[in-house]
C-alpha cells in the first residue's frame, strides 16, 4: 500500500509538470520555501519524515496525526538582513480523534517602510524630497490542513489548501491558490519515511497592476518595462525524506537524523544535482536529546556551486545549529544559521515556541 500511494502522487505531479513546464517562471512564491520553526532550521530543514506537531501544516500535513493534545500552537518570528525583512509564522493544530487531526496556519514575509522615489523629481525637473513616500511589500499565505491515519499500520495521509495574497504598496497585488499533499510511513520505532508534494496541481497567482500615469512615465523614462496583468504559475516540488532514531541506553538519551531530497520541476537550478527540467537539492540534519527536556541539533543545506572573480569554481554549504528545551507542554527552540551557502556573512538568530494544550475542563458542556 505505501509504495502504490507514493507512485500515485508521483504520477499526478509528473502530469501537471509536463503540462505547465513551458509557461511557468522559476522561483515563484519563494517565500513559501523558506521553512518554519527554529527546530527545523537547526537540522537544515530536514524534517519532512520526522515532523509530528503543529508545524506539520507546512512541512508535511500527514504528520498532523502525531498531535496528541487537544490543541498545539506554534509561533515563529525572524528577521533577515539586519531587520529589513521580517518573517512570521503562526499555526494551530487540533486532534479530532485518535485517527485524524486538522490545522490552520498563517505566514507573512514582508519589507516595510520602502521609500517610493518615483515622484522625487517634480514636473519642473527639481528634486523635491517632500514627494518621497513609503510603502510595504508583503507576501501572505493562509493554510488549512487535514490528516488521517490509513488502514495500513504506520501510514498516514494529509493535504493542505493554501490561499496566497501578495501586495506591493498600491502598485500591485495578486491572489493565488494551491494544494499540497503528504504521506508519512512509520516502518518501526527506528525508521520513518515521508513524501511531501508542494503545489501538486501547480499554484496559480493572478497579478493586477495599478500604476498611475505619472508612475508609468517614470518607468518609460528610466527604461523599465511597464508590467502587465497576468497569471504566474508555481510548479510542483517533491520532497523525499527518511529519518531514523535510536535510544542510547536506558536513561532517556537518544540520537537521530534525517536526510531530505528536494526535487524541483522548474528547470535547472544551482543545486548539487543540476538537471533539466528536474534538479535535486539534498540536505540533512542530526540531533541528540534527553527525553523531552533538551535537544541539540545540527545540519547542512543549500549545497551550491559559486564562481570566483577568476572564474574558478568552488562549492559552498549553509551550516545550521540549533537547541531546544521543553517542559510540561512548552517548548522553546533556537537556531543559528547563515542565509545562503556563499561567503556573505548574513547570519541570523531564529526563535520559535510551541504550546501543547489539554482540553479545557468546561469545553463541550
Amino acid at each position: 500500500m505505501p509504495f502504490k500511494a507514493f507512485c500515485f502522487i508521483f504520477l499526478i505531479i509528473f502530469c501537471f509538470t509536463v503540462q505547465s513546464q513551458t509557461i511557468a517562471p522559476k522561483y515563484s512564491n519563494e517565500f513559501l520555501a523558506l521553512g518554519v520553526g527554529a527546530e527545523a532550521y537547526g537540522v537544515g530543514n530536514s524534517v519532512v519524515a520526522d515532523v509530528e506537531d503543529a508545524n506539520s501544516i507546512y512541512w508535511n500535513p500527514a504528520g498532523l496525526v502525531g498531535v496528541s493534545k487537544w490543541a498545539e500552537v506554534s509561533f515563529m518570528h525572524s528577521e533577515y538582513f539586519a531587520g529589513i525583512a521580517k518573517y512570521d509564522y503562526l499555526a494551530v493544530a487540533h486532534a479530532i480523534d485518535d485517527k485524524s487531526a486538522l490545522g490552520l496556519g498563517f505566514i507573512r514575509f514582508g519589507v516595510d517602510d520602502i521609500p517610493n522615489t518615483t515622484q522625487l523629481i517634480d514636473n519642473n525637473g527639481a528634486i523635491n524630497y517632500d514627494n518621497v513616500s513609503s510603502f510595504s511589500a508583503g507576501d501572505y499565505a493562509f493554510i488549512g490542513s487535514y490528516a488521517r491515519k490509513l488502514k495500513t499500520p504506520g501510514l498516514s495521509l494529509g493535504g493542505s489548501a493554501k490561499v496566497i495574497y501578495r501586495k506591493v504598496g498600491d502598485f500591485a497585488k495578486s491572489w493565488g491558490f494551491g494544494l499540497d499533499f503528504g504521506l508519512k510511513y512509520k516502518r518501526n520505532e527506528h525508521f520513518t519515511f515521508g513524501v511531501m508534494a508542494r503545489d501538486v496541481t501547480s499554484t496559480f497567482n493572478a497579478w493586477v497592476f495599478t500604476l498611475d500615469e505619472e508612475t508609468q512615465n517614470v518607468f518609460v523614462q528610466t527604461g523599465n518595462e511597464i508590467p502587465e496583468n497576468g497569471i504566474e504559475l508555481t510548479l510542483p516540488r517533491i520532497i523525499l525524506a527518511a529519518s531514523t532514531r535510536y535510544n542510547l541506553g536506558s536513561k532517556g538519551i537518544y540520537a537521530g537524523g534525517e536526510i531530505d531530497i528536494d526535487l524541483t520541476t522548474d528547470g535547472k537550478r544551482n543545486t548539487l544535482i543540476k538537471l533539466n527540467p528536474f534538479s535535486m537539492d539534498p540536505h540533512c540534519g542530526v540531533k541528540i536529546g534527553f527525553k523531552d527536556l533538551v535537544q541539540v541539533r545540527g545540519g547542512i543545506s543549500n549545497i551550491q556551486q559559486f564562481s570566483n572573480i577568476d572564474e574558478s569554481q568552488y562549492w559552498g554549504i549553509q551550516p545550521n545549529l540549533g537547541l531546544g528545551v521543553g517542559f510540561k507542554g512548552f517548548s522553546l527552540d533556537y537556531a543559528f544559521t547563515r542565509l545562503g551557502a556563499g561567503e556573505a556573512n548574513y547570519y541570523t538568530h531564529i526563535f520559535s515556541i510551541k504550546l501543547r494544550l489539554d482540553k479545557p475542563k468546561n469545553a463541550g458542556k
